[in-house]
């Protein structure tokens, strides 16, 4: 029986207009405003939009006020839902409130006398994933995915000639064929949806159906001719190489993409896990991020276990890796921490070896996370579209609104666990 020597693997992205984007936009936008006026906010903030609505609800415990209306429309609007012919748009939408205090039993074992016992915000299990086939140790699948997406977004808001009857809602999907040692060897299908005006309207006789072809077309070519190229020259040789003329291109393959947005969808925050993280391409452990103060390891211990794979891989340690960490309620020690090399590593170390190494490279309380990875600072609004992993460790000037008025200007450090300052570290102790 013949089996082929290659794999396809797919991951999608979607954009900053897409429902549960929208989301989880508002919920981290909310938690930077608390972070930026209090450090020490307690927040889990869940959002729900759809036509014309948008609720708010959660467990906020803070010394802040927060004007939530303003930060809602505003986030609305920089996202660009600002016409009312979308069904959803920043000056009309109804804003409900159902925030309440944070409970105080979990309260209790968050907040300890001694900073450093500080217990993690909830049990579970959080993944880490690294890997040598991008320039940022990012599967490619979701990286061109993600990159695709941006580009739309960006010509949408900054040149909106170009492609001018773009709205706000897209997705993305890239395919590789792989090489059965898990390299890549070629991009094999991008899908692209984008939700479109209605700029061609039937008429002399002609039908719905032959205007919706008219409009694809326009929108394929446009993208061919636009896009795409932009695509590819953010990339080195070793990825343009991949994207040859054999690519299959499926763009708005329904034919009509109108209605969209919260208008022709629900969005919630935390409904696009796997494209915050690897594209499905790495374990998930189910916990979403936005919304989410860094006290959660849902969120904290993720960033973490990224830095940590990040870095070993930039290392040499292996050319792929997995970590998982698992903590307990109020308990600060990890539980148990777990690597897999994908018998890709380039050390004689086991690996469970190099697990029982990681706490002594990196301290995984979230008292630490916090303070090593900078996670009390409002840095989060940045994260909640295009994945909060791969991205680029980089100083930013953010403004906020305090609730007697005044401005608030904060300098922060966004992305920090993809910075690669631990590698000498880790050669150190792999004696590299």
């Amino acid at each position: 029986m013949k089996t082929s020597d290659t794999y396809l693997f797919s991951s999608e992205s979607v954009s900053d207009g897409h429902p549960d984007k929208v989301a989880d936009q508002i919920s981290d936008a909310l938690l930077d405003n608390f972070l930026a006026q209090d450090p020490k906010s307690k927040v889990a903030c869940e959002t729900l939009v759809t036509a014309g609505q948008v609720l708010i609800a959660g467990e906020i415990t803070s010394d802040a006020y927060v004007d939530l209306q303003s930060v809602v429309r505003g986030v609305i609007a920089d996202i660009g839902y600002t016409k009312g012919e979308y069904g959803f748009d920043a000056q009309s939408v109804g804003i409900l409130s159902a925030i309440h205090e944070q409970s105080p039993d979990i309260h209790m074992g968050v907040v300890r006398e001694s900073d450093e016992d500080q217990g993690a915000g909830d049990q579970g299990i959080m993944f880490g994933y690294a890997s040598c086939e991008s320039d940022n140790y990012m599967p490619l699948p979701i990286e061109l995915s993600h990159s695709m997406l941006q580009i739309l977004s960006q010509i949408r808001k900054e040149e909106p000639d170009l492609m001018p009857y773009l709205r706000p809602d897209a997705k993305g999907q890239v395919t590789l064929e792989y090489n059965m040692d898990r390299t890549p060897k070629r991009v094999n299908t991008i899908v692209l949806s984008t939700q479109h005006d209605d700029f061609v309207k039937p008429h002399d006789g002609m039908s719905q159906a032959q205007a919706d072809r008219l409009m694809q077309e326009k929108i394929s070519e446009d993208v061919r001719r636009i896009v795409i190229p932009r695509l590819i020259e953010k990339y080195s040789s070793k990825v343009q190489n991949l994207l040859d003329d054999q690519v299959r291109y499926l763009i708005n393959p329904t034919g009509r993409f109108v209605l969209g947005g919260p208008a022709g969808d629900t969005g919630l925050t935390g409904r696009k896990i796997i494209v915050d993280t690897y594209g499905g391409r790495a374990a998930h452990g189910g916990g979403a991020f936005s919304g989410k103060d860094p006290s959660k390891v849902d969120r904290s211990a993720t960033y973490a276990a990224r830095y940590l794979a990040k870095n070993l891989v930039a290392a040499g340690v292996s050319d792929e890796i997995k970590i998982q960490v698992a903590y307990a309620i109020g308990q600060a020690d990890p539980v148990s921490i777990y690597v897999d090399t994908y018998g890709r590593s380039r050390v004689r170390e086991t690996d469970g070896e190099i697990a029982s190494m990681l706490s002594s490279l990196f301290d995984l309380r979230p008292y630490h996370i916090i303070k090593s990875l900078h996670l009390e600072a409002p840095i989060y609004r940045e994260s909640s579209a295009y994945g909060h992993i791969g991205r680029t460790p980089r100083v930013a000037t953010k403004s906020f609104t305090d609730g007697n008025g005044r401005t608030l200007t904060k300098e922060v450090e966004l992305f920090a666990w993809e910075k690669t300052d631990l590698v000498d570290k880790v050669r150190g102790a792999f004696h590299f």
